[in-house]
């Protein structure tokens, strides 16, 4: 029988019952166990800020990309933000077969981080049309970064650590990016080239939210690697994936699981996936469990990389990462 992925309601993430945090906790700590995928309703999420944020995101795309290209993201510089075309980013060298804008927090070119060409640092880019994009996408990232932090309380509870645990440790200043993503429909010739509309990779940081527009197309490998199973395409769930840096943390009890996208419907598909990391200067390293080990998976990941051999900030190991997505950018920045 084909495994699905768990759907577990926050909403008592946010109340004082302790009771029900733990039992919501556990319900997390399972999910992040055998998947490290789990889909979340009681999130409290406006669905009219969702709606708003489609629309708004569709009326972009729809503009010819001499427009679109004002906000490119080579006028974006250090702060890796703005618009690129379709099959402009790479996974595992291979152009994905969608296009897209990139944002994150918003910093004044006043900020020292900024002063300093920090890279993934500054102010983002927007268009003078659709002018509402700015505040709407301010407003989501605000509202998304509220939701991971009590997710992220949810699963230090399952792991046995006080609730507050990841904002003194890891996120004081958390890393925050969000992307848009329009994945087109898979044409004939697509299909037998590249039907990717991103291919298998895992997400590098801590927490990721996603949010569609109810296309099917997203899929995650089992934990066993025998099958890949659709992700639930209701727009009403927020889907939740785990990074890199918890499966380093965790030493592989958690599971940063690969994932892909393809679109096989008629229409465009959007989706608008937020990215909630370790503060830039973080050292991530293993927590004290007491559960029994997890082999190292590197000859099985995507890429092959060892989580458990890292060193150094998440800063570098994130820039590393983006550098194979955007090469030509990395090296207009150097």
């Amino acid at each position: 029988m084909t495994a699905a992925l768990p759907i577990i309601d926050v909403a008592p993430l946010a109340r004082s019952d302790r009771a029900a945090r733990a039992h919501t906790a556990a319900e997390i700590d399972a999910a992040c166990c055998e998947f490290g995928f789990f889909a979340i309703t009681g999130h409290g999420v406006d669905t009219a800020l969702r709606h708003r944020l489609d629309a708004l995101a569709r009326e972009f795309f729809e503009r010819p990309d001499a427009d679109k290209a004002e906000i490119a993201m080579a006028h974006g510089g250090a702060a890796w933000r703005g618009w690129f075309p379709l099959g402009g980013e790479l996974t595992s060298g291979r152009a994905d077969q969608k296009e897209g804008l990139y944002f994150g927090s918003e910093l004044p070119s006043t900020d020292p981080r900024v002063r300093a060409r920090l890279p993934l640092h500054g102010p983002n880019l927007f268009p003078n049309t659709p002018a509402q994009l700015r505040s709407t996408v301010l407003e989501w990232i605000d509202t998304m970064a509220a939701l991971a932090a009590q997710v992220l309380s949810g699963i230090a509870l399952g792991l046995g650590l006080g609730d507050d645990w990841f904002t003194t440790n890891l996120t004081s200043d958390p890393t925050l990016l969000f992307r848009i993503f329009r994945y087109p429909p898979t044409s004939p010739g697509d299909a037998a080239s590249n039907p990717w509309g991103v291919g298998e990779h895992t997400d590098y940081g801590l927490l990721t939210l996603l949010v569609h527009d109810g296309t099917p197309g997203l899929e995650v490998r089992t934990p066993d690697a025998q099958e890949w199973i659709e992700v639930p395409s209701d727009p009403e769930l927020i889907v939740c994936n785990l990074g890199d840096m918890l499966d380093r943390m965790t030493e592989g009890r958690y599971r940063s699981t690969a994932h892909r996208v393809r679109n096989l419907a008629d229409h465009d598909r959007l989706s608008f996936p937020f990215f909630y990391d370790p503060s830039w200067d973080a050292q991530v390293r293993p927590l004290p469990l007491t559960r029994d080990a997890v082999p190292d998976d590197r000859s099985t990941r995507w890429d092959g990389t060892s989580l458990r051999e890292l060193s150094g900030t998440y800063g570098e190991y994130l820039l590393g990462k983006v550098a194979k997505v955007f090469p030509e950018l990395l090296r207009s920045i150097r």
